[in-house]
């Protein structure tokens, strides 16, 4: 069984440690990851994630959602007695809080969206790559979200644009 530790560092953010696992462990699942392993999520605010999105990515606003892979490598990763040690994902209130008010769907889903499209982060999967890339990790969300019973999110997204490549993606998921 995975190890996911999940804080909640600003009070706003609502009881949902029960969902968030459950995004965790079906994409787990979904990519044959082990079930050994142990990701860290943290709940926080649009400061610190502003902070965290300036310090390591050298953007000077706040995101989403953010991840921290501890290595793209899978045989570097650090092996603990859980596991292997996936890494870090970040998601920021305020930042959620409006996106699935602007989208219409209940916060519950829109989080879940954000857990998936960053532990898919921390396995490899990165659509800033390419739109190849970026595809490959659509489907993927897709695929996991509709096995948790949740709709496709970019179904009725526009085409907006990765490194200056057209893509499918949601921009909000930079």
């Amino acid at each position: 069984m995975s190890k996911i530790h999940i804080q909640r560092a600003h009070p706003a953010w609502p009881r949902i440690k029960k969902k968030v696992r459950r995004a965790v462990k079906a994409t787990l699942a979904a990519c044959q990851a082990s079930h050994k392993g142990e990701v860290s999520l943290l709940l926080t605010e649009e400061r610190q994630m502003r902070h965290l999105n300036h310090h390591y990515r050298q953007r000077d606003q706040a995101t989403n959602v953010l991840a921290f892979a501890l290595t793209e490598d899978k045989k570097d990763r650090l092996k603990t007695k859980k596991g292997p040690l996936l890494g870090d994902v970040v998601l920021s209130y305020e930042n959620v809080v409006r996106e699935a008010e602007q989208a219409h769907i209940p916060l519950v889903q829109h989080v879940t969206h954000l857990v998936i499209h960053g532990v898919l982060h921390l396995l490899g999967y990165d659509h800033e790559r390419s739109t190849a890339e970026a595809s490959r990790q659509e489907a993927k969300e897709i695929a996991i979200l509709a096995g948790l019973g949740i709709a496709n999110p970019y179904r009725n997204k526009a085409t907006t644009r990765h490194n200056g490549k057209e893509t499918g993606h949601a921009d909000h998921l930079s």
